[in-house]
């Protein structure tokens, strides 16, 4: 029988290709969706009709511990994905930030404790909670200097994730997965922002040029939790782990990049005062080193930036439509 894997944040832009994944790879999937009035299923709206079909849909909200101890029921795999994400929105609510991400992650690890037999729990951390680059590539041991409430947030959820390993033996995994990128990836993200101006105005508008990103195609980060899932528990359960390709690269340079893959390398690029985070506030570089990934999950990326811009471009080529570039999202 095949097992039973439980999603949070499955309806997210990474959830939504995760669930995809392991449908394809035969397990059931229970994907926990956060509710709303109108029934929308956020990314997984773009999900094959035939992989939708073999979903268990369970929606609430990861804040309820009941929603979460009800969904957790009878799963030995679970993969936790839900989070507030916007570091933008963040500094305007960081009370429901520190709600979602932090009590979210209590409810998830403690509904846990109540399972006869749990088998690993991925919890997704983020390479912000490491703030700007002390030195690089940078490993799990780099020191903790979140610049944003959400990363705060993260920080206190991978605390917690690591005490429930020590105190309870819950067999957790944390995955920190650098600058994912992708098609179905919010408009708010770097990405999205260069690509959909781009296709849509006759310049671009930026915060911060000089800040770099380590970037990773999405399909490569789906592949990371998929090792987290099977790597034995020796040297994996109680662990963290980055991944990342191991390049920076400017957001100067990445809108140069897209620009040219789109065949408009002329046009014009601004920054924007509203854009631009604090400046005590901002991660100025970001690069893994994700030798640990490989040693211990057998996990390397396997698409180089080129391919996975390209990727994405064709993904929101043929759904531009449906965004408006006016829009800046927090």
């Amino acid at each position: 029988m095949p097992e039973r894997v439980l999603v949070t944040g499955a309806a997210g832009f990474i959830g939504s290709h995760l669930v995809e994944a392991l449908v394809r790879e035969g397990y059931q999937v229970r994907a926990f969706v956060r509710y709303v009035s109108d029934g929308s299923l956020g990314n997984l709206r773009w999900v094959a009709p035939e992989v939708l079909s073999e979903l268990e849909l369970v929606r609430g909200d990861v804040r309820d511990a009941d929603a979460v101890r009800r969904a957790c029921r009878g799963c030995p795999y679970v993969l936790h994905l839900a989070a507030c994400i916007s570091i933008p929105y963040s500094a305007v609510h960081p009370r429901e930030v520190v709600e979602t991400n932090v009590t979210g992650t209590l409810n998830v690890l403690s509904a846990l404790l109540e399972e006869e037999s749990v088998e690993r729990v991925v919890v997704t951390s983020t390479s912000e909670v490491f703030g700007t680059a002390q030195y690089v590539p940078m490993d799990e041991g780099h020191p903790l200097r979140p610049r944003s409430p959400y990363a705060a947030s993260k920080v206190a959820a991978d605390k917690l994730a690591e005490s429930f390993f020590h105190t309870y033996g819950l067999p957790v995994v944390i995955l920190r997965p650098f600058n994912t990128y992708g098609p179905r990836q919010t408009p708010r993200a770097v990405v999205p922002t260069i690509l959909l101006q781009a296709l849509q105005r006759e310049e671009i508008r930026l915060g911060r040029l000089e800040t770099t990103r380590d970037l990773l195609y999405v399909a490569d980060t789906v592949a990371a939790f998929l090792a987290c899932l099977r790597a034995p528990a020796e040297g994996v359960v109680g662990e963290s782990f980055n991944v990342g390709t191991g390049h920076e690269i400017s957001i100067e340079k990445l809108c140069r990049t897209l620009c040219a893959l789109l065949d408009k390398p002329e046009l014009p690029v601004r920054q924007e005062e509203r854009r631009m985070r604090p400046e005590q506030g901002e991660v100025y570089r970001l690069c893994a080193d994700s030798r640990k990934a490989r040693q211990r999950l057998g996990w390397a990326p396997r698409y180089s930036l080129e391919q996975g811009l390209r990727e994405t471009i064709a993904w929101f080529v043929a759904h531009v439509s449906q965004y408006r570039p006016e829009d800046y999202l927090i």
